[in-house]
């Protein structure tokens, strides 16, 4: 029998290598920035096109290569970081295994320019599929120029299964934060399509977050610093009423190297117990510095996962050292001329007291059987609709069908002038209930088996996040024009994502356009938006749709519908008048299913005379 075992060519061995390495674009833009910060680079450029897919190019003016370095850098496993295994326990440099160009060249066509300082000409270097079609001088400047085009040309495949130029520009954009962050003595520069998206010029740890994701960050951060034998901690904690749905903003670096750790976030998150709600997820950046012995970064391909020799003691520290800035951020905020004024500007002494002020109801009639409504509260009056929704929703919680504990859906095939006449009780006297508002959460109203009661704010999310679905479907919803429209500035990788979403977004009632570098301007809202502040319904808009996309795999339309709806939904605490939790209660069995929400949560709770009548029996 043959042998049937042998080595792999070198070109497929590459394409292996590369399904780990350079996973989309940006594993490619990855690789390629930290080759230009280990060359000594002061400043970095990076260029894509088609977010990446047609080009990745970067420039940097570091220390460039020899011409037999520059052919050398595309081989396996040729590194000039280490020389022996020791090596790897004292590792300050992002590269070392010598696999990212190798693995990029085998996928992709590569042109390199590079020069070292004292040469007169450079080398150029142009390598297709591990291919190398040709090496030659060039003239260029100091440094080198790297371009990748065509990603994937080879392994069709493997670029089918990227997602549309939005998605891929914004982990374009988060793999630029991850490295341009933690070094702020470097410029960094980035175009995407040929418009400029960053610009970054040198500076403070401080000032490189504020010019990635902008001023608004200048108001939320708390300076965490700390100093061990163990570990050395710097950064910024974001303020807890910042927090988000998504993991968003939480960076951690150790020697400058991006990283991932579950464990280390539980430590932060712990910190900030009883500050936020458990669905919620504060923003950090924090810098780790520790004795390269004391960690093995060589157990990934990304290189985004290390190994802590002493995990439990840094846990212990970044919780204690977090908990610490928190505290002296609620209680005494320091001097410091880094440090925003706002810290200090909520313990300011007013200028001058006010006078209490006393509320009187003037309708109030203790003598009237029936009370006229309160005035509307401060919050303004929200009508649920114009004209007025009379369904059967009542016949719904029959005794029969709450013992059979499957109440049907009403019909909604009759006309629009019909009017359904409610079944109360049997006799006509009795037909006009009165609705309760419970600690302005809840509504409770008796049914003839016994009392229901409503979640008012998951009733109104049902409402509209149905009729948004609607809107969807029949391309069109009802908008008003705002009468000075406003302009909103989003973060780069958030304006990624708000570019492929636009269309959708306007089928809900919106009538936003693209308006300069990161920013859109808002001249419709939806007939049912009640936020006055677009930039944090929006904000909060993407918030939720990453969540549902990326934790319950919804679709575009599901999770737009969805988020939207939860975001101008009426929140807890919001008075309602009579009339307006008629109205509502109406709408919601108008619904095609109004007793949950799309995720589950209930909306409505019946409780029958015979559960009651248990309940104050006497033993």
């Amino acid at each position: 029998m043959s042998d049937i075992i042998q080595l792999l060519p070198d070109s497929v061995a590459n394409q292996i290598a590369a399904g780990e390495v350079v996973q989309r674009p940006s594993s490619a833009v990855k690789e390629l920035l930290e080759n230009a910060i280990d060359a000594g680079a002061t400043e970095i450029s990076l260029i894509i096109k088609n977010a990446g897919k047609t080009l990745i190019q970067v420039i940097d003016n570091g220390k460039g290569m020899s011409i037999t370095d520059a052919r050398m850098a595309f081989e396996r496993h040729a590194t000039s970081k280490i020389k022996s295994a020791d090596d790897l326990f004292a590792l300050r440099t992002m590269g070392f295994r010598g696999e990212a160009l190798a693995s990029i060249a085998a996928i992709s066509q590569v042109e390199l320019k590079t020069k070292q300082e004292g040469n007169d000409l450079g080398s150029r270097l142009i390598i297709e599929g591990s291919v190398v079609d040709s090496q030659e001088p060039c003239s260029t400047v100091v440094g080198s120029n790297l371009s990748i085009k065509n990603l994937f040309f080879n392994v069709p495949a493997r670029r089918n299964f990227l997602k549309g130029n939005p998605v891929e520009t914004k982990h374009i954009i988060e793999e630029f934060y991850r490295v341009a962050m933690v070094h702020p003595e470097i410029i960094c520069k980035m175009y995407s399509e040929g418009n400029e998206v960053f610009n970054l010029s040198k500076g403070s740890f401080k000032q490189r977050i504020v010019g990635i994701f902008g001023e608004k960050y200048n108001q939320r951060l708390v300076p965490v610093e700390e100093q061990t034998d163990i570990v050395s901690i710097s950064g910024f904690m974001g303020k807890p009423e910042y927090a988000k749905k998504t993991r968003g903003e939480q960076y951690f670096f150790v020697n400058d190297r991006f990283i991932k750790s579950p464990y280390l976030n539980h430590a932060i998150q712990l910190a900030f117990d009883e500050l936020i709600t458990k669905d919620q997820h504060p923003s950090y950046f924090l810098k780790l510095e520790i004795d390269p012995a004391r960690i093995d970064i060589n157990i990934h391909p990304t290189k985004t996962e290390i190994k802590f020799e002493d995990e439990r003691s840094i846990y212990a520290i970044i919780r204690t050292s977090v908990k610490q800035a928190l505290g002296k951020y609620n209680i005494a905020p320091s001097i410091d001329f880094e440090q925003e004024t706002s810290f200090t500007a909520s313990h300011a002494v007013p200028d001058r007291v006010r006078v209490p002020t006393i509320e009187v109801n003037p309708n109030f009639n203790p003598f009237e059987t029936t009370q006229k409504p309160p005035r509307p509260s401060t919050g303004g009056h929200f009508d649920f609709k114009k004209e007025k929704v009379e369904t059967n929703w009542q016949s719904l919680y029959s005794q029969q069908d709450f013992e059979n504990e499957s109440p049907s859906i009403p019909a909604h095939s009759e006309p629009a002038t019909n009017v359904v006449t409610a079944n109360w009780d049997e006799t006509p006297a009795q037909h006009n209930h009165k609705m309760v508002q419970l600690h302005q959460r809840y509504i409770m109203t008796q049914i003839k088996s016994g009392a229901v009661i409503i979640d008012q704010a998951r009733a109104h999310e049902r409402i509209l996040y149905e009729r948004f679905i609607k809107a969807f479907n029949e391309k069109k919803h009802a908008s008003q024009r705002l009468l000075f429209p406003e302009t909103i500035e989003f973060a780069p990788d958030d304006f990624a994502l708000m570019t492929g979403l636009v269309d959708e977004i306007n089928l809900l009632g919106f009538e936003i356009n693209e308006f300069g570098k990161n920013t859109f301007v808002v001249n419709a809202v939806p007939v049912e938006l009640t936020e006055s502040n677009l930039t944090d319904l929006l904000e909060k808009l993407l918030d939720q749709f990453k969540l549902n996309s990326d934790d319950l795999k919804l679709d575009k339309l599901e999770s737009l519908a969805r988020s939207l709806a939860h975001n101008t939904a009426i929140k807890r605490g919001k008075l309602l008048h009579e009339e307006e939790m008629q109205n509502l209660i109406d709408e919601l069995f108008a619904c095609e299913m109004p007793n949950n929400l799309p995720n589950g949560k209930p909306i409505v709770i019946t409780y029958s005379i015979d559960e009651l009548d248990k309940r104050f029996q006497r033993v």
